[in-house]
């Protein structure tokens, strides 16, 4: 297992006969994360180990990504890679919805599943790798064995999606919307929290959308009901002392209430409360592009919202993405986005030049841009918003924030602020006396000396516990 595709988890020494061992490659989004977090879970509670490498690995799980074709491509060469180092493969994820495919490319895996089907995964690595008689179920922590950092863990809330985006096939991968009861939800953040997580990052197909399968139903955690809704999930998870990031939040009506819930004082030092920060798919500006994707085309509306939002919370981060060179995008179109991110003056931009994707209905839209033309707009898109990004950043120059240390070594630590979630947004890099004796998991409060594009950069004022 190679590259940055490689995951593991600690392994508990041997007690009696030997534990079979499982290896993981996973690939994709942080929901296909947690899927993988899942699937070693139930593994190492049922006695298997986890192995760190190919060599000592007795079957190999690969969790795919299906989503666009070059993903795809990936998910086919980590297979191979995996065939070729060990033998002994079995295939589960988004593109295992798409079997043929798979056994075609590598006719030798040993099972195939798709996307959330634990129970048929484990079942698989039950069948070419029995487990030990009585496993012992205190193997795994309460949290769950994970694949980040301890300080912070990914809470998944519901599976699947009710959108029907052109350019998407996430519902024919995943399903329609399918969410978790509340309380269920509620007991998992508190076991992680209780399991050292600093951090909660709240995730699914559509965040705002939760609950609507469930018609919104109340469920008993501790002594209280809890309603499946955003909102509320919102503010009970707040109460559990530590960050909490919501990601894949359509901007809903019932948005609005949620930033009632943000607090950054509240959130200073993981005491609670809902981070100001909010991670929204835009896609677009264009409200004729955004009609071609069957998005919603409220642009100028949404603007209105964002200046509310940050009257009421003068910090807020907003994180976006979007496509460029979506079929029958025209330069006007594409200037429109520009002109838009120009007052929106978002924090966070990511995006992505459009491709087809096998079964998607913008593959037969008219208008096809050109692919040297799509990324030479993402490559536009992109500078003009790291002006963007710089200016927002430059605020934080002379003050003092609130940063939770994710390393720290002979050189300084590195951190990150509540505007950052892992991965896909900047960094707070730390130097100065005490720096170095920081730990991954405190909270620090660190003077901001310097702003660039997209990090900032400070020496330490104070610190408090770490996980």
């Amino acid at each position: 297992m190679s590259g940055n595709e490689t995951i593991t988890a600690p392994s508990s020494g041997k007690r009696g006969a030997r534990q079979p061992k499982v290896g993981m490659v996973s690939l994709g989004c942080p929901k296909a994360l947690v899927d993988s977090e899942r699937i070693l879970t139930q593994l190492r509670t049922e006695g298997y180990s986890i192995a760190p490498d190919y060599d000592g690995a007795d079957v190999v799980l690969v969790n795919t990504c299906g989503f666009l074709d070059s993903a795809k491509a990936e998910s086919l060469e980590a297979i191979g890679e995996a065939l070729a180092e060990n033998g002994r493969v079995i295939v589960t994820g988004c593109m295992g919805a798409d079997e043929a495919a798979i056994r075609a490319a590598h006719p030798s895996v040993l099972a195939v599943t798709g996307p959330h089907q634990y129970e048929q995964v484990v079942e698989a690595v039950h069948a070419v790798l029995p487990p030990l008689h009585d496993p012992l179920m205190d193997l795994a922590p309460p949290g769950g064995l994970k694949l980040t950092p301890r300080h912070y863990a990914y809470v998944k809330i519901s599976e699947g999606c009710n959108h029907n985006c052109s350019f998407c096939i996430i519902p024919s991968l995943r399903g329609r919307l399918i969410s978790r009861p509340a309380a269920r939800i509620m007991y998992e953040a508190e076991r992680l929290v209780a399991g050292g997580a600093r951090e909660l990052l709240v995730i699914s197909q559509d965040t705002s959308a939760y609950g609507v399968d469930l018609k919104h139903a109340e469920t008993k955690y501790r002594d209280r009901p809890v309603r499946a809704h955003m909102t509320d999930l919102a503010r009970e998870l707040g109460t559990l002392g530590a960050w909490v990031r919501l990601h894949y939040v359509y901007p809903y009506p019932h948005v609005d209430r949620v930033i009632a819930h943000m607090d950054a004082d509240a959130a200073r030092a993981g005491t609670g409360k809902i981070l100001p920060y909010l991670d929204i798919p835009f896609q677009h500006a264009s409200p004729r592009v955004l009609k071609a994707m069957k998005r919603p085309a409220h642009q100028e509306k949404t603007l209105d919202r964002i200046a509310d939002w940050r009257r009421q919370v003068p910090d807020l981060t907003i994180r976006s993405s979007f496509v460029v060179g979506f079929p029958g995008e025209t330069e006007d179109d594409f200037q429109e986005l520009l002109d838009w991110l120009s007052e929106a003056r978002l924090d966070r931009v990511g995006c992505f030049a459009y491709e087809d994707v096998a079964g998607a209905a913008a593959n037969d839209l008219p208008g096809h841009v050109p692919v040297d033309l799509r990324e030479e707009r993402k490559a536009r898109l992109l500078e003009h918003q790291r002006a963007i990004s710089a200016e927002r950043l430059a605020r934080f120059e002379g003050r003092t924030i609130d940063v939770m240390i994710d390393q720290a070594d002979a050189d300084g630590a590195i951190g990150r602020s509540m505007a950052d979630a892992p991965e896909i947004d900047g960094q707070v890099f730390i130097d100065g006396d005490g720096a170095t004796a920081l730990e991954p998991g405190q909270f620090a409060r660190i003077a901001i000396d310097e702003a660039s594009d997209y990090d900032l950069y400070g020496t330490l004022a104070t610190y408090t516990k770490s996980c």
